[in-house]
């Protein structure tokens, strides 16, 4: 394995990896790994093609959930064939909406959501490439007003 990949600390993998199973399609590509107190070490999905890894929360050593944290600094951004469709079932099955849906200047049609385990999500299908120049003004228009 090489280049970066996700490990998102969850305060019950077994509840997270079904989640994403039910709601972002998700497949479990390996066999999960737990210790003898049961705590899930490590667990690997398959969404879109890339792979997240997962584990129960260890504060002992520093690995803390977003739930146990009151908040994340990360943001995961995930590029589907139909967001509106995804967007929906997130909320149905208790995602938060932290932003609404809705197409965005850089080509996108893009919402968040904040998982049952505090982790945010971007949920985007591209609706459009936009050349750089237009998007920069975009950009700035946005802000200038």
């Amino acid at each position: 394995m090489r280049g970066i990949t996700a490990y998102l600390q969850v305060t019950n993998t077994d509840e997270a990896v079904a989640w994403y199973e039910r709601v972002f399609n998700a497949k479990e590509v390996r066999a999960r790994l737990v210790a003898p107190d049961g705590k899930c070490m490590n667990a690997e999905i398959e969404i879109e093609g890339d792979i997240l890894m997962l584990a129960d929360e260890m504060p002992g050593i520093g690995s803390t959930s977003p739930a146990s944290l009151g908040g994340t600094s990360v943001v995961l951004n995930l590029h589907v064939a139909d967001a509106d469709a995804i967007f929906k079932a997130a909320i149905e099955a208790g995602a938060e909406e932290v932003f609404p849906l809705a197409d965005q200047f850089y080509g996108d049609r893009a919402g968040r959501v904040r998982d049952p385990f505090g982790h945010h999500w971007i949920i985007a299908t591209r609706d459009r490439e936009v050349p750089e120049p237009e998007m920069v003004s975009a950009f700035q228009a946005l802000f200038s007003s």
